[in-house]
């Protein structure tokens, strides 16, 4: 995809990469540690992250021998953007995008 915000969304699209982004509101982690709740491998993981990565949603980094996700809050920006232009929509703000992925995500989302 060429457009960045065609990214954004396309990654969002996904409700395990949705739950992965709730994960990281709370602070950077592990790609082990980001993997753990999925019933998924390992590679399943490494892929959605490498899709979130892609769309700017996260960052990776190596920290020593492990690898570690950080959400970039900041790529949602062109998106919320793009949705405030419908005019009903509210500017989306961390707290109150972590409390709509909470109503919008079951509470296995591996199921």
């Amino acid at each position: 995809m060429s457009d960045p915000l065609d990214t954004v969304f396309a990654a969002l699209a996904d409700p395990t990469r949705r739950a992965i982004l709730t994960m990281l509101l709370e602070d950077d982690m592990a790609v082990t540690d980001v993997a753990e709740p999925f019933s998924i491998s390992l590679a399943a993981i490494s892929k959605h992250l490498m899709i979130l990565t892609r769309a700017g949603l996260i960052a990776q980094e190596k920290r020593g021998r492990v690898k570690w996700c950080k959400l970039q809050p900041d790529a949602m920006r062109g998106a919320s953007i793009w949705m405030q232009g419908f005019g009903q929509f509210e500017p989306v703000h961390l707290e109150a995008f972590e409390r709509f992925l909470a109503a919008e995500l079951p509470d296995n989302p591996d199921k």
